[in-house]
């Protein structure tokens, strides 16, 4: 079962029927109590966004409110829409290196890593697709559905599914080699964090508030780092959900969490080095010495890496449902709920450009140098290059 709250996300009540009759009376949608989102201001723009190629795919996001990204590797761009269409197209161009039609429901995409492209249905199967002509190479069937792009490191394949479990399988053959279980809330936001590799290890964000280190390879835990602490006496207010992109920076790893922290943790030990209070299902980005993170409320913010707290704040998008900023050159990049690009300033969150793309476009932004992709709700493929007018 699953809910519109408010203008940014789907919240899904894993529950029995019977248990569903307790939400009577815990929220109210009406109008006169949601907060309007914030009329755009003008601005003087100093940047230049310079549309250089676009491409159809498939339905894009279907109807399913998922968020499938594309991925980049090389000298190509990998996407894939809900209803199963795939496609490999050259980075500079857009050309289509490959297409391929799989007929099934894809949610959870698009990973990619050396020779192989990942994906996850909504039936809990992982695909995995030759990167250089889009053929199926395997498939695994899991239980539970597949919301974020399933992540390799060549030899395991980390995959989440949305009820609340984290899987190993084997690059090669798909063959599950470990499972762990969290503990998944009676309510929690429609999607699920994006598991990281690096060094042998995995890091997964869950529902429950917590990041999860795993050995990749044995799926043995290394350690837990609690995000955020469930509050409140109804489960609305106890939702504390990791949805979003995880962060690694040297030896330090960023989490955000819906209503609880950003956390600064040490890679190795998971060891807490600081935190502030924000609310947010996009995770985070990094860029400038700067971790950004857009709140539920529509600010965009910039806290300094080292932990001395707050460097600017953009509050002028007041719930207009920002995307995860996306760090591009010397600017950050994101859209909002009615399919506004807009551009600000990393060094003091100004805005700096602004576009309208056509339909919104819930999936993050995928950044390559001075160039972005936007992967629009509707299917379209969009690649763009900013930089500073003359």
């Amino acid at each position: 079962m699953f809910l519109m709250l408010k203008r940014g996300f789907v919240i899904a009540i894993i529950a029995t029927t019977a248990g569903c009759s307790t939400i009577s009376g815990w929220f109210s949608l009406d109008d006169e109590e949601v907060n309007q989102p914030a009329e755009l201001q003008n601005f003087n723009e100093t940047a230049r966004l310079k549309r250089l190629w676009s491409e159809s795919v498939g339905n894009g996001q279907g109807d399913g409110f998922y968020r499938l990204a594309p991925a980049v590797q090389g000298d190509r761009i990998y996407a894939a829409s809900n209803e199963g269409e795939v496609v490999a197209l050259q980075l500079s161009s857009g050309k289509r290196v490959w297409r391929q039609e799989l007929g099934q429901s894809v949610s959870g995409g698009v990973g990619v890593s050396g020779d192989r492209v990942f994906l996850g249905t909504s039936e809990g199967q992982v695909l995995a697709l030759d990167a250089n002509n889009g053929t199926v190479v395997w498939r695994q069937t899991l239980r539970g559905e597949v919301l974020s792009a399933p992540q390799s490191d060549g030899r395991v394949v980390v995959v989440q599914t949305y009820d609340g479990r984290a899987q190993g399988l084997d690059a090669k053959t798909g063959e599950l080699l470990w499972t762990y279980d969290s503990n998944v809330p009676v309510l929690t936001i429609r999607g699920t964090s994006t598991p990281i590799l690096r060094d042998g290890n995995a890091y997964v964000g869950f529902a429950n508030g917590r990041v999860v280190a795993f050995d990749a390879q044995k799926g043995s835990v290394e350690w837990e780092l609690r995000v955020a602490i469930a509050q409140g006496r109804s489960e609305i207010e106890r939702m504390v959900d990791i949805d979003g992109a995880l962060e690694i920076v040297g030896s330090e790893l960023y989490a955000a969490s819906y209503q609880g922290y950003l956390v600064a943790a040490d890679l190795r030990t998971g060891r807490k080095l600081w935190q502030q209070e924000v609310s947010t299902v996009n995770g985070v980005s990094q860029g400038f010495s700067n971790v950004y993170v857009a709140d539920q409320d529509g600010t965009v913010s910039a806290y300094y890496r080292n932990g001395q707290g707050l460097r600017w704040a953009q509050s002028d998008l007041a719930y207009r449902a920002p995307t995860k900023p996306v760090p591009v050159s010397s600017y950050l990049v994101f859209s909002d709920f009615e399919g506004v690009l807009h551009v600000l300033s990393q060094v003091d969150g100004r805005f700096v450009a602004r576009e309208k793309l056509g339909d919104p476009a819930r999936a993050d932004i995928i950044s390559d140098g001075n160039r972005f992709f936007v992967f629009s709700d509707k299917g379209k493929l969009i690649a763009y290059e900013v930089s500073a007018k003359d």
